[in-house]
């Protein structure tokens, strides 16, 4: 929760790249609707039904009743995120809060409905209780000592070196160059270095995750609530196996400086296949600079 809500830092790491007509269909979805959203739709489908049903997958998941308070707990977690500083807030981009959704009332009338009509939950005539967040004071920490992290680091940038695309089968180990090292705080409030990983293809049936590690130590892989693990990739099936061309983002400034590497030249990413192994292909990874929200 403390990666998936604090290291979130952007609208766009926690709510998902904007998405335009013409645009690719899958720009990049944020942290919340990868994990929890999409990990918890894939930990309740049955796994011995042939595309995890109900909750497994798009087509049968409201069949469940948990679907409701599932979706109802994530909009709970855009209401907290908003009130954890450094600038939070919903987009302000006009064509975002301009885009329409039709439903039936109830009444049965055929309404219309904008994105800007249900931001405001107050308005909607709901709060929701306020309640203890242990994740929010429980950072994650490292076993690990930087001498370790370095060594494997070394180990890595001696050996050949990964050629991309790739298709991930195995835990695979890359070395990412870092296209800027001694940020000053202002440089650091101001942007946020986020990693990337770009031209992630997979078919749109495939239920497919893998997690993502930075100056770990593939024979001692770091649990989750650790600091080296960093955020999963997760697909909930849909769709009627198109490729899917997408790409993952992962905020690492608070993670580089809890390491004591935020001034390395590179950093060491590790990816781990959990399921799907093979059936992933991953395009590149890299690192880059997402101006934060203005806290004016």
């Amino acid at each position: 929760m403390y990666k998936q809500m604090v290291l979130a830092s952007t609208t766009e790491l926690f709510m998902g790249s904007p998405f335009r007509l013409g645009d690719n269909p899958h720009p990049g979805i944020g942290s919340v609707e990868d994990a929890p959203h999409n990990t918890v739709h894939s930990w309740v489908g049955e796994a011995d039904t042939p595309h995890r049903e109900d909750m497994g997958t798009f087509y049968t998941a409201a069949r469940d009743p948990i679907f409701y308070g599932h979706h109802s707990n994530l909009d709970r977690m855009w209401a907290i995120w908003k009130t954890l500083g450094e600038g939070r807030r919903d987009y302000s981009d006009e064509d975002w809060l301009d885009s329409e959704f039709y439903f039936y009332d109830e009444n049965a009338d055929f309404v219309r409905v904008k994105v800007r009509d249900c931001i405001d939950i107050k308005k909607l005539g709901y709060v929701y209780q306020d309640i203890d967040l242990p994740w929010l004071r429980t950072p994650p920490t490292s076993r690990k000592s930087k001498l370790l992290r370095q060594r494997k680091k070394d180990e890595v940038l001696s050996s050949k070196p990964i050629k991309f695309p790739l298709v991930l089968d195995s835990v695979t180990s890359v070395i990412v160059k870092r296209p800027k090292k001694i940020r000053s705080r202002e440089e650091k409030e101001k942007d946020e270095e986020v990693l990337v990983m770009e031209g992630i293809e997979f078919g749109s049936d495939k239920f497919v995750k893998f997690d993502v590690h930075v100056d770990d130590d593939e024979e001692r892989l770091s649990n989750p609530d650790e600091t080296e693990f960093v955020g999963s990739f997760v697909n909930v099936p849909h769709g009627h196996g198109h490729n899917i061309t997408t790409t993952f983002k992962v905020a690492i400034s608070k993670v580089l400086e809890n390491l004591e590497a935020a001034e390395d030249d590179d950093v060491l990413v590790t990816l781990v296949p959990h399921v799907g192994k093979g059936d992933i292909i991953l395009g590149n990874v890299k690192i880059q600079f997402i101006p934060r929200e203005s806290k004016d």
